[in-house]
């Protein structure tokens, strides 16, 4: 007689199955992951924006260690297929965070695709972007 149930003892995280095996799945991860670095702003399925998030902000995480950091610039040279983009990581986007713990990343849903599979779609962004904000805040009434 066992005194848990499986189904109520939790094993970890388990990663969702985004492309066609593991190695699909971190192509995909390191090329979206990318993107963000590059343009700060990038349109994709709601399912990949939320995995993406997390390892977009541990990158912010390890770039907040700075460039001389080994650990550091080994996560960068991996994690970003464009080698262009490791300096802009620990020069404008680990600077910008210095000031904050966690939370860099903002998403958004927006309308789902109308083409084929009616995909559930979101824009997911670094905060404090020179972008326009997708939302207009609202004005206070008096």
């Amino acid at each position: 007689m066992r005194l848990f149930p499986g189904l109520l003892i939790s094993h970890g995280r388990v990663a969702r199955r985004l492309g066609l095996g593991p190695r699909s799945r971190l192509d995909l991860l390191r090329n979206l992951l990318t993107g963000l670095t590059r343009h700060e702003r990038i349109e994709t399925t709601w399912a990949r924006a939320d995995e993406l998030r997390q390892y977009a902000e541990k990158l912010i995480d390890y770039g907040k260690r700075g460039d001389t950091d080994e650990r550091a610039m080994k996560m960068a040279d991996f994690w970003l297929t464009e080698k262009d983009l490791i300096p802009k990581l620990f020069k404008v986007l680990a600077p910008r965070f210095s000031s904050h713990h966690s939370n860099y990343t903002r998403m958004y849903q927006i309308p789902s695709r109308d083409n084929v599979d009616r995909a559930k779609m979101a824009v997911i962004e670094y905060k404090g972007n020179p972008y326009p904000p997708l939302i207009t805040p609202k004005k206070k009434k008096k």
